[in-house]
């Protein structure tokens, strides 16, 4: 089957007949493994994430030797797989891993799986057993190849030392091209050991990989017209704005439409959240506003998304007065989830660049947009259900309180990278974007252990910008061991861990769904210190675990001390900071839509429906 976009499955390289790169290359006689260090320098990757292991062993040796490429030991392989994609989301370059084979590799499945559901350009290297004992059960084999079929945009099996450079060559490629994803590949351990020949660059050979780019410029023209006609469009942009590079195209198009724009969870930072044109992040814990303004509009301009079920809600009762515009790069994508009115296939920097253009065509022939009634909807819904929340009668603190805090306390341009769960949705709504990359988490795949690794490749891909990783007591007791690799190398991210004693989203369910019936999402022993009951995760003692590891560790009960230890983390830049904030075990995520409802069904609050009137549907 020739390669398309979105094809997946191991690639076996083949001999060929290659003049070797540029007539100006130089041959050069290395063993595979020092022809893929050599590889990854030319490729321009100058952070690996890894953990040695005997089938990958060959390739520690000449890494050793490389001063152009950093290698970073951490403690667990799916803290290398993770740190990856956040270098990557942090510096829009492609991120790398080098594991072992067998359980080396399948420890970075979920990180791949989490890659691909996000779009991360990833490249992530595996030993093999030597080829002969391929197929044979041999120690530490594992078919990573097959497994990974599924949640890699492409993968390799290389046998032979002479394919290891244009395999690697042919990995970025694909990785960073098109819809970014997951390549991996994954080299027999004999091919690393036998000697070949070197030269850069090398010829590639991808047949039926051509992503398309260019829009058509009959699609455009039409979503030119549907959005100068349309009485309550809304643009809906997702993360394939941000992997393109489209930010800049993004608000000048918003401007001169004067529609309203909505980011999903993996855009925020696309598009400036203080824009007036700006109604928030849409989906299941999305705005009132934005969830609304997908449901009632006339026409949705879909950039770069893809219509998952946390934004749709409901399918079958989403946006039901609504054409719909859907651009991406992915062809897969377009209809998949929601039938599309104009389809356009094309990168997301090239499709706004000519929506703008086809636009200002639309406005010098006199055809602008009256959307005066529908901002009027807009910004009453927005005036009356804002996002926000109660502190707790008790006095202790609120998860949301601390959470805004940090975001405001923090430098402009700091990157924040979140787990999954209350903390993850509460960051998303108390911190401010304003800029593109720098917010970072787990999307698609919802991955608890995400943060702190994802937080150590932002740093080190990024080591002059602020990190926070704002993370869960549950998603903290995931990967908190790569803290010892932050300590280690000289990674001083800080972690503000969101301690409310419990899985938080999921004691949520069980508070609204299941009859306040907690069933294994307790994660503290209830215990009482001096005739008080106990507050938030206590075993283990995240401070003195932190401190163990060579971090700088601090614990926040009181509000009154909020603002102070904030800013005393915020100026330790020789290590990593940790902060403990005990937290109310039962403020909860809203707004919210029940998982499997409409998003007509979407509450403000706990028990409060917001009433929209009579007659936005006129």
């Amino acid at each position: 089957m020739p390669m398309t976009e979105q094809a997946t499955g191991a690639h076996h390289p083949q001999p060929r007949a290659r003049n070797g790169g540029s007539s100006s290359a130089s041959v050069e006689h290395l063993t595979g493994a020092q022809s893929l260090i050599r590889s990854l320098e030319e490729v321009g990757a100058d952070t690996v994430f890894g953990l040695p292991g005997g089938c990958i062993l060959p390739a520690y040796d000449p890494l050793m030797d490389s001063t152009r490429v950093r290698h970073i030991l951490v403690r667990h392989e799916q803290g290398a797989g993770h740190a990856a994609t956040g270098y990557a989301q942090a510096t829009g370059k492609v991120g790398v891993c080098m594991v072992t084979s067998g359980p080396g590799a399948t420890n970075l499945v979920t990180p791949i799986a989490d890659a691909a559901m996000d779009s991360v350009p990833m490249v992530a290297i595996t030993g093999q057993v030597a080829s002969g004992a391929i197929g044979t059960d041999a120690f530490q084999e594992a078919d990573i190849c097959g497994i990974t079929m599924p949640i890699t945009k492409h993968n390799f099996l290389v046998t032979r030392a002479e394919d290891i450079a244009h395999t690697i060559a042919e990995a970025f490629h694909i990785a960073s091209t098109g819809r970014p994803g997951p390549v991996l590949v994954d080299i027999a351990k004999d091919a690393l050991q036998s000697k070949t020949t070197f030269s850069w660059p090398p010829s590639m050979d991808l047949p039926g990989y051509r992503p398309v780019t260019k829009p058509h410029a009959k699609q455009i023209r039409e979503a030119a017209k549907l959005i100068t006609q349309a009485k309550r469009p809304v643009l809906y942009v997702g993360g394939g704005v941000m992997k393109a590079g489209a930010t800049a195209e993004l608000k000048v198009l918003a401007e001169l439409t004067g529609a309203p724009v909505t980011t999903t969870l993996m855009a925020l930072g696309s598009f400036p959240d203080s824009h007036p044109l700006h109604v928030g992040m849409p989906g299941m814990h999305g705005s009132v506003t934005a969830v609304t303004a997908l449901q009632k509009a006339d026409l949705i301009v879909a950039l770069g998304a893809r219509f998952d079920d946390r934004v749709t809600g409901k399918l079958d009762s989403f946006a039901p007065y609504a054409k719909i515009v859907h651009a991406d790069i992915d062809p897969a994508e377009i209809g998949k989830n929601r039938a599309a009115d104009v389809p356009i296939v094309g990168d997301a920097r090239e499709v706004i660049a000519d929506l703008v253009q086809a636009v200002q065509a639309e406005h010098t022939e006199g055809h602008t947009g009256d959307y005066a009634a529908w901002w009027k909807d807009l910004n009453r819904w927005r005036e009356t259900y804002p996002v926000g929340y109660d502190l707790p009668e008790d006095g202790s603190l609120s998860p949301q309180q601390v959470i805004q805090r940090i975001g405001e306390l923090a430098p402009p341009d700091t990157i924040f990278a979140a787990g999954v769960g209350q903390h993850q949705m509460w960051a998303s709504h108390f911190i401010q974007y304003e800029q593109p990359a720098t917010w970072l988490n787990s999307g698609g795949a919802g991955t608890m252990g995400y943060a702190v690794p994802a937080a150590m490749g932002a740093k080190a891909g990024m080591p002059d910008r602020t990190v926070w990783a704002i993370d869960g007591d549950g998603c903290f007791q995931m990967t908190n061991q790569e803290l010892t690799t932050c300590a280690l190398n000289n990674i001083p991210v800080k972690v503000a861990i969101i301690n409310n004693g419990a899985l938080g989203m999921v004691r949520q369910w069980q508070t609204l769904f299941y009859n306040q019936r907690y069933s294994n999402t307790v994660l503290h022993t209830g215990a009482d210190t001096d005739g008080v009951p106990a507050k938030g995760t206590r075993v283990p003692d995240f401070v003195k675990l932190s401190e163990a590891m060579g971090c700088y560790a601090i614990r926040c009960e009181d509000p009154a001390d909020l603002d102070k230890v904030i800013a005393e983390a915020n100026a330790i830049n020789d290590r990593p900071v940790v902060i403990d904030f005990i937290v109310h075990e039962d403020a909860m995520v809203w707004p919210m839509v029940a998982a499997g409802t409409s998003n007509d069904e979407v509450m403000a609050a706990r028990g409060v429906r917001p009433d929209f009137g009579d007659n936005e549907d006129d």
